[in-house]
């Protein structure tokens, strides 16, 4: 079942946050460390978002991508891409910014335990899983096998590089990774992450997948999975396009008849398949 956390804090009033550190995690990526002024937002689960106000510029939603354990401070890992996300990355420590939330579905890690679970990124989609990862890890006697598959358009755009190359030395998580284009560094695979859905083992009858990346990648590696063996009702995709104002009162996020920040973003396969298929939805 997917959840969503209940907080004392009136989601719609920004509390006042700090940056602590910024660190650019690609060339248009960064994430941004934030620490709590005075009151926090308190518990959030994997897979809900915030929304972060940037002053004088705007706000925009952000899913979390730290330790959801960590209550002392959150993560946002952000491409740099519209004027908000842009003017969040000149951003310097001891900044103030707004943030208010959570929002949304999470990533239903409690129905994964005693089970096997699949994590599957395309691109920035490491950066709403990354929370999921931390779980796991925190909770490892909770699972059976924890497998993640992580795609790149080339090797200069793969998220978080250190725990990247900590997970790949971990006995507790089970990594792999591809890139669309190698270079002369790449030793690694390369080729579309679907591949390396149909390279692992058959998933089992208790095993869930969590997905996140470009609409089109999800899409393929979802019909991967459901023809690995994957039930679609134990498939989750998080479809984090076009939210604005978390609270599905703009229409802005519309997918169907689905508002995607209110009913979402985490949202099970069987709702959303025959959705990501009709153009211009």
């Amino acid at each position: 079942m997917i959840a969503r956390e209940q907080t004392s804090v009136e989601p719609m009033l920004p509390l006042s946050y700090r940056v602590r550190a910024i660190t650019w995690d690609v060339p248009d990526v960064y994430t941004i460390d934030l620490v709590p002024v005075t009151e926090s937002i308190g518990p959030w689960l994997p897979g809900q978002f915030v929304m972060a106000y940037v002053f004088g510029t705007g706000e925009v939603p952000i899913s979390m991508s730290s330790n959801p354990e960590e209550h002392d401070h959150i993560a946002l890992t952000i491409r740099a891409g519209g004027y908000v996300t842009r003017a969040g990355g000149q951003l310097h420590p001891g900044d103030i910014v707004g943030i208010r939330g959570p929002f949304g579905t999470s990533w239903p890690v409690e129905d994964a335990v005693g089970g096997d679970i699949i994590i599957v990124a395309g691109g920035i989609g490491l950066a709403p899983l990354k929370s999921v990862v931390y779980t796991a890890t925190n909770r490892r006697s909770d699972f059976g096998n924890v497998t993640l598959l992580y795609g790149a358009r080339h090797p200069e755009a793969l998220l978080y590089q250190a725990e990247m190359d900590r997970w790949a030395e971990s006995e507790e998580i089970t990594s792999r990774i591809t890139v669309d284009e190698g270079n002369d560094s790449w030793t690694g695979p390369v080729g579309l992450v679907t591949n390396l859905v149909d390279a692992m083992d058959t998933p089992g009858d208790r095993t869930m997948a969590f997905v996140c990346g470009p609409d089109i990648m999800m899409r393929f590696v979802a019909d991967a999975l459901v023809a690995r063996g994957l039930s679609p009702g134990k498939t989750y995709l998080t479809m984090e396009r076009n939210m604005k104002c978390a609270t599905g009162l703009c229409g802005h996020c519309q997918m169907g008849s689905l508002f995607i920040c209110y009913d979402g973003p985490v949202l099970a396969l069987p709702r959303v398949r025959d959705l990501m298929t009709v153009k211009e939805v």
